[in-house]
């Protein structure tokens, strides 16, 4: 039985949308709390950050307890019934960048597209090395959340201004654990900090002051999970960010500053030979 809710795992099995969908399918297994796994995929992640697929593993390790609560009350929702409806697959609508180019220049939609296609990188992509991670997938509502939370993932880098960096992708996360908490956001987040402190050795810049911040901006914006995406896309990207309570990333800024003066790379803190780029410290 959940704790917070009074409902047992039978009770989600029985849950369904208005369309039928079943909010917990009885196939699927039930998670299991699995620390020392989550740890091995860690240090698989630290050896190298690309490895998405050790990302979705930890989560996958490190259940959070009011995962099916938190699913339930938006899946079961107008809000949540309108954006199955209008948005059935993000990443059909996030990869169509011809379409996403012809809003208005200056909106999220154009700032998304300069991102991913600077980065090399597809909404497609992600699902990809999801995949790679194994899980089994089902007719649920809970596949419905947690697709939704992965491919949400770029735009939170749009929005937050953090960059693909080990401190960008360390502060998303402790930003989404503001919005989604579980424990993979919170062992990602502040171990990856730990970890990048101890590689940029003597730094005077502020990491953990920087990660904490993205963690204070997270539990100050609304879930973005629970926005129409669409609609976000067609509007400025300034609009969005002040909508959404987003404001600028001081300390993670204020960190690639002294590295540019320290002469250390934040995209390769070991090497510490490329200044970071001026226009990631202007965005």
């Amino acid at each position: 039985m959940d704790p917070m809710t009074g409902k047992t795992r039978q009770d989600y099995m029985q849950m369904f949308s208005a369309d039928g969908t079943v909010l917990l399918h009885p196939d699927r297994p039930e998670a299991k709390y699995r620390p020392l796994r989550a740890v091995k995929n860690f240090q698989m992640l630290m050896k190298d950050k690309e490895d998405t697929a050790a990302v979705f593993r930890i989560f996958e390790s490190l259940p959070s307890r009011d995962f099916l609560p938190r699913i339930a009350s938006l899946a079961l929702s107008e809000t949540g019934e309108g954006l199955r409806r209008t948005e059935p697959r993000l990443p059909d609508i996030l990869d169509d960048h011809a379409a996403l180019r012809r809003t208005p220049k200056g909106n999220l939609a154009h700032a998304y597209c300069d991102f991913m296609e600077s980065e090399g990188l597809t909404a497609a992509g992600l699902v990809a090395e999801s995949d790679r991670a194994g899980r089994p997938r089902f007719p649920d509502l809970v596949e419905w959340y947690i697709n939704r939370s992965r491919d949400t993932h770029d735009l939170f880098h749009v929005l937050t201004g953090y960059g693909r960096d080990a401190l960008g992708e360390a502060s998303v996360l402790l930003f989404t654990h503001g919005q989604s908490p579980s424990q993979g956001h919170l062992l990602i987040g502040y171990a990856g900090a730990a970890n990048i402190r101890k590689m940029a050795k003597g730094t005077r810049a502020p990491v953990l002051g920087a990660v904490r911040e993205a963690h204070r901006i997270g539990k100050g914006a609304p879930p973005l999970i629970e926005q129409p995406i669409r609609q976000l896309l067609e509007r400025p990207l300034a609009d969005v960010r002040a909508a959404l309570r987003i404001p600028a990333p001081v300390k993670y800024r204020e960190c690639h500053r002294i590295w540019q003066a320290e002469g250390i790379d934040p995209y390769n803190l070991l090497a510490g030979t490329r200044p970071a780029e001026p226009e990631l410290l202007a965005a």
